[in-house]
């Protein structure tokens, strides 16, 4: 007999979960599949887990500063089990949190395998047999996981997926990433801060290709003043595995050198979980790996809606939940506006830390806006000298004739929690004239959001 719902969610990652919570808070009977951990990915094996890493290496990495701030730290050093035990530690008390919060709404966790059979129905492989459930609406929230590329396998010995470099077997004393997107730098930064001698390989033509062209070279900068090697324009052709080693053969400009390293992490984007769910049989299209929605999260199946990772760009977290809520709405006889890509946020937690909302300054040209291009440097605010933080950059893009705020991109101390201040602003339709009026605290870093967007108009106080 098959248990029915208003609402099935495939997957409990921060789409499926969030959905699932939502489409309960209003009324309706929902169940929730999953077949490993509930979180998803991100809350076990990706953005949670990450941060504390990377908190652990900034910590360390300001204890080897003492001296700048009037402190001594001699006798220091770190226990890499003991940092991923406490990176562990927090992605299973957050775990644990979303298990609660499912049963504090009512939602009916399932734990299994599923496949659609039908429009509106779904098996569940479960430890217990196998279970039908139906649902006049069911959400595909499967997520995504990592690429990989032929003789670039990961095998959590030598070679290691963004999982191994989690829970690492070995500390990598000479280190190659290859690729530099989020995941690959944030990696290399945290490696490389506890002593790793790392370097990056990105196939395009800068490090976080994705970022404006400005803040990658400064990115870059850093990257190199912290001992890392950056190969951009570079492709890693193969490896050769021995027992302690990897050969790479990387090639750059046409010309291969072999390169001897004791761990390599391949981070080169990411395919969506789109197989053995019966999309096909259904009709469900599926491009490169991911399903094709509407803005909506329409999937054009009568009733089947798909969220997050698997459903394509931006692949992050809070696009994932942020649909998730707009679905269930829809679902509940809502109303809901589509989500505006160029409104989401992009964070990468690396060392300086980069942030940005909507276009770099070369797609706001390319889309033919004239543009007001403002900057405002770390080195300009009394804040960030006393954190000791005076690398860094903020800057803002605005259309010239109508004073839209079209991007911002930062580089620095704390940006990934600036960053809100002009996701809210582009949120707000607030122009360059709002952006003005507002008193920003005095000493923050976000005054330098401020003289950013007056900068924009040649009214910068402080540089």
């Amino acid at each position: 007999m098959a248990q029915n719902f208003d609402v099935i969610v495939v997957g409990a990652g921060p789409g499926g979960y969030v959905a699932a919570i939502r489409a309960a808070q209003l009324g309706l009977k929902v169940a929730c599949v999953e077949r490993e951990n509930l979180g998803g990915i991100c809350l076990n094996w990706g953005c949670i887990p990450t941060k504390a890493l990377l908190r652990s290496a900034e910590v360390f990495h300001l204890m080897e500063r003492a001296k700048d701030f009037g402190l001594s730290a001699d006798k220091f050093g770190y226990d890499l089990n003991a940092v991923v035990g406490r990176s562990r530690g927090v992605a299973k008390q957050l775990s644990g949190g979303v298990g609660h919060l499912l049963k504090k709404n009512k939602v009916t966790v399932i734990m299994g395998d599923a496949t659609l059979t039908a429009p509106g129905k779904l098996t569940v492989k479960t430890d217990k047999g196998t279970e039908e459930l139906t649902a006049k609406s069911i959400i595909l929230a499967t997520g995504a996981r990592a690429r990989d590329l032929p003789g670039l396998e990961a095998d959590g010995k030598r070679v290691w997926s963004y999982r191994h470099a989690l829970m690492p077997p070995h500390m990598p004393k000479k280190l190659l990433v290859i690729g530099s997107g989020a995941i690959g730098i944030e990696f290399a930064s945290f490696f490389n801060t506890l002593g790793a001698d790392t370097t990056v390989v990105e196939v395009m033509d800068r490090v976080l290709p994705v970022e404006d062209a400005e803040i990658s070279a400064l990115a870059k900068k850093q990257f190199v003043k912290q001992g890392m090697k950056i190969l951009e324009k570079s492709t890693v052709k193969s490896l050769d595995r021995k027992a302690d080693k990897v050969i790479a053969t990387i090639e750059t400009g046409g010309k291969t050198e072999q390169q001897e390293f004791d761990t390599v992490i391949s981070a080169v984007g990411i395919v969506g979980n789109v197989e053995n769910l019966g999309l096909e049989q259904l009709g469900v299209k599926i491009d490169r790996t991911h399903v094709v929605t509407d803005e909506f999260c329409r999937t054009g199946v009568e009733g089947l809606y798909a969220i997050g990772d698997v459903a394509g760009a931006p692949w992050l977290a809070h696009k994932a939940s942020h649909e998730g809520v707009m679905v269930a709405e829809l679902i509940a006889g809502g109303h809901p506006h589509p989500i505006k890509p160029n409104s989401i946020p992009g964070c990468t937690y690396c060392n300086p830390q980069v942030a940005s909302v909507g276009l770099t300054e070369e797609k706001a040209k390319a889309a033919g806006y004239e543009i007001k291009v403002g900057r405002f440097p770390f080195i300009g605010n009394g804040k960030a000298i006393a954190l000791g933080e005076p690398e860094g950059l903020v800057k803002t893009i605005f259309d010239a004739k109508t004073g839209e705020l079209l991007g911002a991109h930062m580089i620095g101390a704390e940006v990934t929690e600036l960053i809100q201040g002009y996701v809210i602003g582009r949120t707000l339709e607030t122009t360059e004239a709002e952006l003005m009026e507002t008193v920003f605290p005095h000493p923050t870093l976000s005054e330098m959001m401020h003289e950013s967007v007056l900068s924009a108009y040649g009214r910068a106080i402080h540089f």
